[in-house]
């Protein structure tokens, strides 16, 4: 049996043990990766960047623990530069395992920089339905949401005492795992012509361009590699910082590229393996 062929049947433990190793050595042996920005995630960053003191930036966080590698830099990233800059954020989920995601991430960014709840933002919580959830927060937030996470009535919150719905926040950064990205889509902008962005799965990217170029949506972060950039471009404008690891999708980057690498050489070597073959055999 040739080599070629005996890559095509190759038992795929073999595989997996190899990109396991890639991985272990990279994680030990670490090294920088070029990193372009595209376009896509710098709008996101500069709307962000473009806001004043005092504006409102809402947050829908839609997405459970097993996609926090992806989409929880993202959450840190836009969180930290949002604080630091003075805007408040509104926040809200619309999937069930929400709820833990945002208060990981609030509890400690709000403590960094010193911001208070209630003044500086709102945690509404978490509400199922979200199309119902979505055109009635298009009326009045108090609909779907009369008290935040914690039980406090919102007319007694002094941040919510402006704010009635969409028309009073700047737009909807909506950092989604699952298909409520499309609500958000058809009845947040769709609806009410509310400003939106998105930050989806790396599996997820590719749906949404379409939607990008049609402007439902003027920003788009994307997987592990989006969030790496908005990481890159916070810490190049010293909103997070190197110091105390806060560049996890940045740093998981050459883990990702190697592992890819490896992933389309097996590729490249069972289709030449199978062409070989087949040229054999004809």
């Amino acid at each position: 049996m040739s080599f070629y062929e005996q890559m095509m049947n190759l038992d795929r433990r073999w595989v997996y043990l190899i990109i396991g190793i890639v991985v272990v050595i990279t994680a030990i042996v670490p090294f920088d990766v070029p990193l372009y920005v595209t376009p896509e995630v710098q709008s996101v960053y500069d709307f962000v960047e473009s806001l004043n003191s005092g504006d409102i930036l809402m947050i829908g966080v839609d997405y459970a623990p097993e996609a926090m590698a992806e989409l929880h830099p993202m959450m840190y990233a836009i969180t930290r530069q949002a604080f630091k800059r003075d805007v408040k954020l509104l926040l809200c989920c619309l999937h069930q395992n929400g709820p833990g995601m945002v208060e990981q991430v609030i509890s400690q960014v709000s403590k960094e920089y010193n911001k208070v709840n209630g003044m500086d933002y709102v945690y509404l919580g978490y509400k199922p339905y979200p199309a119902i959830t979505i055109l009635a927060m298009g009326q009045n937030f108090r609909i779907p949401f009369p008290e935040d996470y914690y039980g406090t009535p919102l007319d007694s919150l002094t941040m919510m005492r402006s704010i009635t719905n969409y028309d009073n926040v700047r737009a909807i950064l909506n950092i989604s795992a699952g298909s409520s990205t499309e609500y958000w889509i058809n009845y947040a902008n769709g609806r009410y012509n509310a400003l939106l962005a998105i930050g989806v799965t790396g599996v997820m990217t590719s749906d949404y361009y379409p939607f990008l170029q049609s402007r439902q949506i003027f920003g788009l972060i994307g997987g592990m590699k989006g969030a790496a950039e908005y990481e890159y471009l916070a810490e190049k404008d010293g909103y997070i910082s190197k110091k105390k690891d806060q560049l996890s999708a940045y740093k998981s980057m050459p883990i990702q590229t190697t592992t890819h690498v490896v992933v389309i050489l097996f590729i490249v070597i069972g289709n030449i393996g199978y062409f070989m073959s087949k040229k054999k055999n004809s």
